[in-house]
């Protein structure tokens, strides 16, 4: 898990990088934003998904952080993936997946929730 963290950490940066150097002038502003968007919120979750390694190995034997993190990988590659998508293809159609990445951030943020839950009654 820390390793996809730290993978994905850096294909954020990467992606951010090449969306601020290498799409400006490129592409319209509002695709620009769409790539833009995708890279934020790839890097916020890479960084969810090194915490999540990091609570697992404080707080082992719970079954809800391994789903949140496969959860989290879900929703990095569809929400930013579909955005980055749009942005490179101009294809709009694409944004009907960008929800259902968003819905995947919000279900693996909620299996973190029911995690820390467990962790808490274990360690009264």
């Amino acid at each position: 898990m820390l390793l996809a963290g730290a993978i994905n950490a850096a294909l954020a940066v990467i992606a951010g990088a090449f969306g601020a150097h290498g799409l400006e002038g490129r592409v319209t502003d509002r695709l620009l934003g769409a790539f833009e968007t995708g890279a934020q919120y790839h890097f916020y979750h890479a960084l969810g998904l090194i915490l999540i390694a990091l609570a697992m190995a404080q707080f082992s034997g719970s079954r809800w952080f391994p789903r949140a993190a496969v959860m989290m990988q879900v929703g990095i590659l569809l929400f930013s993936g579909s955005l980055y998508a749009l942005a490179l293809t101009g294809i709009t159609k694409l944004g009907v997946v960008t929800p259902f990445g968003g819905l995947s951030f919000i279900a693996s943020w909620a299996m973190v929730a029911l995690a820390a839950t467990q962790a808490g009654q274990r360690h009264k």
